[in-house]
């Protein structure tokens, strides 16, 4: 009997996973497996945990969901803590399997663990498989290669939305067929090293982790409450649920699919209305693809304070007292405070709040970005390196930015998108 790993990561999800179904197809048992990889929950060299409370509490969410899902079709999940390399060795060898499917990751970090993964097994004669789940156009349909993708969005999605098609999805399995996996033992946070998690009455919404949650709210923010059609005027809201989807905490763990987002955007442009909005959720994507795509191409260059440019410019120098400032939201900007007290208060920020913010520490502050990008790693509940990464680099003007910097007009900011202040009365008004 042929068995295989499915060593999930950052696809939380059975429906449109390309390395299940490769699994099921190609083994006759399958046994899924989730590792708590220890290096996720270390200090950082900026002196931030790479995950705190609020990722960490959605992350156990979405995993009692997955399992509970995989047990609805004959199945369970394992999880386990430690080195993901000695980790599924290990269970690669209680369960004599042959091979181990898994996503393909991004990021310098997370590809140098894939490598030790693959190392290992193949100690043992078994082999890692990936595939590629991220991203809404899969990486084989571009119309360049990724060493080519052109270094403007603009640019890249011109060509794309011209020359390339977005794949089916792939149903979910309908059963599912594992050896007896014992049933789901979690970690508290607190044996992670984190704080419980207490929920604030003004958070924008009540985020709950896990696939079931994260389609509730694709068809709750397209066909239950119509706000995809009003998305583009919305956008740049700062209060409530539906100013924007609110979708980045299930793509970050891949509890959902970029492409089930925009394969219901288009059923409902054909059942209701297609305008600019339900065009520009799509457009946001496929900034996330861009961004993805571009860590590909360079791998760790988004980490350096240079970024991908290739002249070396000034270095701003870190200064703690006054970072300190920035991060607690006691700068001498109201609208930065009510920001940076969201984000510290509930894990979320909008993203106009993100952009001020940064920019606020890069341009008006004179910090180093990496620091600010370290903070937003810890604390937003929907990281996703590529994402996190590339946009502070765009706005320290060291990414991808055809303008060279954005710097922005922070009380200009305030007035326009809260003119009446009632974010700020909100978050700087104590709970």
């Amino acid at each position: 009997m042929k068995r295989s790993i499915v060593w999930f990561t950052t696809d939380l999800r059975l429906y449109d996973n390309e390395t299940l179904v490769q699994a099921i197809q190609q083994t006759d048992e399958i046994i899924p497996v989730y590792c708590i990889d220890e290096q996720q929950f270390q200090t950082t060299e900026f002196g931030f945990r790479k995950t705190g409370k609020f990722r960490a509490q959605f992350l156990l969410e979405s995993l009692t969901d997955l399992d509970n899902n995989l047990r609805e079709l004959g199945s369970g999940l394992i999880v386990v803590k430690g080195k993901p390399e000695i980790e599924i060795n290990k269970i690669a060898q209680k369960y004599n399997t042959q091979k181990v499917f898994a996503k393909k990751q991004v990021g310098y970090e997370e590809l140098a663990t894939q490598s030790k993964v693959e190392f290992e097994l193949k100690k043992i004669n078994a082999t890692l498989e990936t595939f590629d789940s991220t991203t809404l156009y899969h990486p084989n349909d571009l119309p360049f290669t990724i060493t080519a993708i052109p270094e403007v969005f603009t640019d890249f999605r011109k060509k794309v939305e011209k020359e390339a098609k977005v794949r089916n999805d792939l149903s979910a399995p309908l059963t599912i067929t594992s050896p007896c996996i014992e049933n789901l033992i979690l970690p508290a946070l607190h044996e992670l090293g984190l704080e419980n998690c207490l929920f604030d009455c003004r958070a924008a919404y009540p985020f709950n982790g896990g696939e079931t949650a994260g389609t509730k709210r694709v068809f709750n923010y397209l066909t239950e409450t119509h706000a995809i059609a009003t998305y583009k005027e919305t956008r740049n809201g700062m209060i409530g649920e539906n100013y924007s989807s609110k979708f980045s905490p299930w793509l970050a763990l891949g509890c959902i699919s970029p492409k089930i987002i925009y394969h219901e955007i288009k059923k409902y442009e054909s059942a209701h209305v297609a305008n600019e909005s339900t065009y520009w959720l799509i457009f946001e994507l496929l900034w996330r693809d861009y961004f993805y795509f571009m860590m590909k191409k360079y791998p760790t260059h988004f980490f350096s304070q240079n970024g991908i440019n290739k002249l070396k410019g000034s270095i701003n120098k870190h200064d703690e007292v006054a970072f300190e400032k920035w991060k607690t939201g006691q700068t001498e900007n109201d609208f930065i405070n009510a920001n940076m007290t969201e984000l510290n208060q509930t894990g979320f920020m909008s993203n106009r709040g993100r952009q001020n913010v940064a920019s606020y520490l890069c341009h008006d502050m004179r910090l180093d970005w990496r620091y600010g990008a370290a903070y937003f790693e810890e604390q937003l509940i929907d990281h996703d390196v590529a994402s996190n990464w590339c946009n502070w680099a765009y706005i320290a003007g060291v990414g991808n930015n055809p303008r060279g910097v954005s710097i922005f007009n922070i009380e200009k900011q305030a007035n326009d998108y809260d003119k009446n202040k009632l974010y700020r009365n909100l978050w700087l008004t104590k709970n």
